[in-house]
Order: C-alpha cells, then sequence, then structure tokens
C-alpha cells in the first residue's frame, strides 16, 4: 500500500500545507519493486540509505533479509532516481557480530564516491552514530573526518551535507 500511502500525503499536503516538503528517508531495500520506485519519484526528498558500495560492509551494516541484496544490485537500482534523490550514508567503524567494520578505509570510500558518481543525486548526506547502539562497539566517526570525506566527494563535483 505504500504508493497510495505516499498518494494520500501528497492529496492531503497539497490541501492544507501545499508549502510542506513531502520527505521519504528508505533503506532503498525495496526500490527495485516498480510501484515503490514510482511513489518515491513523486515525493520532493527521496532519501535513499548507501552505507557502503561494498557487498559484505553493506550487509554487516544494513543486515538485509534478502540473502541475495548486494551492493551492485542496490547502486543499479540507485541510478533510476538520479537527481530526483539524496543519498544517506552513515559512516562508522568497529565490530558488530565479532566481525570488524569500517566503511572509512580507503578501499570503501572509494567506491562509495565511484557509485555516488554513477548515481548522481541531487545530494549526498554523510553523518555518524549520533547516540548509543544496542552494538556497544561501533565508534562515532568524528565531524573532522566526515568533512574530509566530504571534501573528496566534492571534488567530483557532488554536493554533500555534513551531519
Amino acid at each position: 500500500d505504500f504508493a497510495g500511502i505516499v498518494d494520500d500525503v501528497i492529496a492531503l499536503r497539497n490541501e492544507f500545507y501545499p508549502n510542506a516538503k513531502v520527505s521519504v528517508l528508505s533503506n532503498s531495500t525495496r526500490i527495485g519493486d516498480e510501484k515503490v520506485a514510482d511513489a518515491l519519484k513523486r515525493v520532493d526528498n527521496n532519501i535513499l540509505k548507501l552505507d557502503s558500495a561494498i557487498t559484505p560492509t553493506m550487509r554487516l551494516i544494513d543486515q538485509p533479509t534478502s540473502k541475495e541484496f548486494n551492493s551492485e544490485q542496490l547502486i543499479e537500482q540507485l541510478k533510476q532516481f538520479s537527481s530526483q534523490c539524496i543519498i544517506q550514508t552513515m559512516m562508522l567503524r568497529g565490530v558488530h557480530d565479532g566481525q570488524r567494520i569500517d566503511n572509512t578505509t580507503e578501499e570503501e570510500v572509494e567506491a562509495l564516491i565511484k557509485a555516488y558518481r554513477e548515481i548522481a543525486p541531487k545530494e549526498i548526506m554523510l553523518y555518524s552514530i549520533d547516540r548509543s547502539t544496542p552494538e556497544e562497539q561501533l565508534e562515532k566517526v568524528s565531524i573532522e573526518e566526515l568533512r574530509e570525506i566530504a571534501a573528496r566527494i566534492e571534488k567530483e563535483g557532488l554536493k554533500v551535507q555534513v551531519n
């Protein structure tokens, strides 16, 4: 019913708050569904997650339920949104389920930059952990490091917001 819900929200916005923006934050796991994708294309701020362009890291961070879900597939699906989307990426490091996780390494950042170039979103939002998590061994990435990563992305002509 996602498409119908989006249509209802847009209709209510148009009637009662015509200047308001409709934003949807999605974990991106259902954007391969044509009805979901079409609905997301109708909102003002279509915010889609991409936490890693490397499958093992993405799977460790995001824990998708589908065993087949991978970064290559996700990036390909994100391309359909291009300038109609904002890509949101959470940068973090630490240990999760006994496995080392770090999407701030040179390899990870380069893979993300390549993916961002392919997707060509209207904006990229970089952020890190802001509050405690169930996994106590995850670490927040400093604002300074986020800004350094953002500067590398901006050199590619992409707009980046650091939170």
